[in-house]
């Protein structure tokens, strides 16, 4: 009987590392794509700057400076937008890696419940036979 419980719980065991494994490999992955995610945005936008900043240093005159604050607006304009969408983004990511860690709890929740419940009633059945 002991021999049975501990196989029993080894299994269970196992089920339970297997499936925390995949739910950590699972998180990586997530946290893999939304960090390329933010890297990506933080490039994009660091050249932006970069790219405006060189131009605001080449102007000489009142007309340049009015050209480039109306650039300016644009640039500001553009990052609160790119931002906007790629936390849009990782919001998403993050939301596909929740639902799939979920189920996956699920699904282990589900296959020990069935397990035990197999047990119990095979259990009963070797008492009733008695």
């Amino acid at each position: 009987m002991f021999e049975q419980i501990n196989t029993q719980s080894l299994a269970l065991g196992k089920s339970y590392a297997d499936a925390f494994v995949k739910a950590q490999g699972l998180a990586l992955a997530s946290f893999e794509r939304i960090t390329e995610l933010n890297l990506k945005t933080f490039e994009d936008r660091v050249k932006a700057s970069v790219d405006f900043w060189s131009e605001a240093a080449e102007v000489r005159d009142f007309e340049g400076a009015k050209a480039i604050s109306a650039k300016g607006v644009q640039l500001a304009k553009e990052s609160a937008e790119k931002l906007y969408a790629n936390s849009q983004e990782v919001l998403g990511v993050s939301l596909k890696t929740s639902e799939a860690i979920g189920a996956l709890a699920k699904g282990s929740f589900e296959n020990t419940n069935e397990t035990l419940t197999k047990t119990v009633n095979a259990a009963k059945k070797a008492t009733g036979a008695r």
